[in-house]
């Protein structure tokens, strides 16, 4: 149920798809995987839209390099794990949610335990090796996978439903080498963002 001050927060939504379907967000468990460029502004989003259980996970620690584009990472977050950094934004933007931490990095050994019970999972990541092992944990237990990626000014997003379309291996079978890669701020904003309303 939701209480006078959500009700109050997201009534806005409300108008859109009623108290019921609020009281759903406010129950969903959603897994990102990524607190990087991608997984900033889908975080920051589905905090503020009132999903109710955020687990997220990353493996790196905040680089001055990744300040313009990682809008949940700040000048004084410099070296911290970027886990912890957003986690502490996230609360203070909705302080009604549940959010759960994870500094590991996401391999075919733990993706399955951490989307499990997940009504969806979030792909922010940058590498094809990690990326992989979050698509065959979530085609395995059946959970609809949002993949998103971005270079320079370009970027993409797919929404993958076990069962029903083809997943990201079958999309893009052999991996890009790992490279740095251009990136400008705002293409990450836009497919996050992209990814964050699909979720919804």
């Amino acid at each position: 149920m939701l209480t006078e001050s959500e009700r109050e927060r997201y009534s806005r939504q409300i108008l859109l798809f009623g108290e019921d379907g609020q009281e759903r967000l406010k129950s969903s468990k959603v897994f990102i995987a990524g607190a990087g460029g991608l997984g900033c502004p889908v975080a920051a989003y589905l905090a503020a839209a009132g999903v109710g259980n955020l687990i997220i996970a990353d493996c790196d620690s905040v680089d001055r390099t990744n300040l313009n584009r990682q809008i949940l990472h700040h000048e004084q977050d410099i070296g911290r794990p970027k886990v912890f950094s957003a986690g502490e934004k996230l609360r203070s933007m909705n302080p009604d949610i549940l959010v759960e931490l994870h500094a590991v990095t996401i391999s075919d050994t733990n993706a399955s335990t951490l989307v499990s019970g997940c009504d969806l999972v979030v792909d922010a990541l940058d590498t094809f090796t990690d990326r992989y092992a979050i698509n065959r944990a979530a085609i395995k237990n059946r959970i609809p996978y949002i993949h998103g990626a971005v270079s320079g000014f370009d970027g993409h997003m797919a929404t993958i439903i076990p069962g029903e379309t083809a997943c990201l291996e079958c999309m893009v079978p052999e991996a890009p080498p790992p490279s740095v890669f251009p990136v400008v701020g705002t293409t990450p904003g836009i497919i996050g963002v992209l990814q964050a309303n699909e979720v919804i």
